[in-house]
């Protein structure tokens, strides 16, 4: 049986969480109408693959091969030449995208260099890419929280997951090869957490997308004099008389965690993308179109090497 003392400790934690949830789901709505106009500005199309398969949208003619079924030639384009030609389609088949943000504690960090928190900002990238995604009629999912979703309003869908959500690691099981899984953090965490992660995720097949989310000020870490620092996840505290003549060392840190992440993600054909929170949202999510646009790229077979 529980002491008073270990209730009152679980009590306070299911209180926290609730409070936590209660304040995500509270500024869902609002992020839910930016993250529709952050996608409107990138939504001229998806489906465009530059691939040859069933679609209704014509892609190009090619050469008749021997052994071809004669009703696949094209007669009106034969009959201009010597040649019979077959008409190709685009392949036009849905994908699946599963999409995780970080909800811990550190991603509510938020400097007077910035107007949102990361934690913001990650939801309306979250969002905005369900959005995306569901326009062109693609499947998405939240790794951990939802069933994969193929619905025109599959973003609404999802901010009522992500109002119901808990911080915690992804939940790798529903990746199979070919998918797409994008991860949005500050990736703050222990490297090597970090890469076991990502060492998980090769061996599933499927294709990651890194989108490291910071405020300016801990990239520019423009701090001055005596500075109190509070590791928001653990809450210690650490106070430096100069905190100007540590700058050179957190960004050479900064740096090394960016060049690890970076090289890992090079090395396996994924993508790693760093976005301030003082710039705007389409800049990731235009970024983020680019590769997963080409459907041949996230169709291919997958790295099978270690990502450590």
């Amino acid at each position: 049986m529980a002491s008073p003392a270990m209730e009152r400790t679980g009590f306070g934690a299911i209180h926290d969480s609730l409070a936590e949830a209660k304040d995500v789901a509270g500024g869902l709505p609002d992020l839910l109408i930016e993250a529709r106009r952050v996608a409107s500005t990138v939504i001229a199309g998806w489906h465009g693959r530059r691939i040859a398969g069933r679609g209704e949208t014509f892609w190009q003619f090619r050469p008749f091969m021997p052994g071809e079924a004669a009703s696949s030639v094209d007669w009106r384009r034969s009959a201009r030449d010597d040649h019979f030609y077959v008409r190709e389609r685009e392949w036009e088949a849905a994908h699946m995208v599963w999409l995780w943000g970080d909800l811990s504690d550190s991603m509510i960090f938020q400097s007077k260099l910035s107007s949102v928190t990361k934690r913001d900002r990650m939801l309306v990238l979250i969002l905005a890419t369900a959005e995306l995604l569901a326009a062109a009629g693609e499947r998405v999912g939240l790794l951990g929280e939802s069933d994969p979703l193929l619905a025109r309003n599959a973003a609404e869908r999802l901010a009522d997951f992500l109002a119901r959500a808990r911080p915690r690691r992804p939940v790798l099981q529903p990746l199979r090869r070919f998918t797409d899984v994008i991860l949005i953090s500050d990736f703050f965490d222990p490297l090597a957490e970090t890469e076991a992660m990502l060492d998980a995720i090769v061996r599933t097949g499927a294709r990651a997308h890194l989108v490291q989310v910071v405020d300016p000020i801990e990239e520019t870490f423009a701090y001055r004099g005596r500075t109190e620092f509070i590791d928001p996840e653990s809450g210690l505290r650490h106070i430096v008389g100069r905190a100007e003549s540590h700058r050179d060392e957190y960004q050479a840190r900064l740096a090394a965690l960016r060049d690890r992440l970076s090289t890992i993600c090079r090395r396996l054909d994924w993508s790693f993308l760093v976005h301030r929170t003082d710039r705007p949202a389409t800049e990731p999510l235009l970024a983020l179109h680019a590769r997963l646009a080409d459907r041949h790229a996230a169709t291919s077979a997958a790295p099978t090497g270690r990502a450590a």
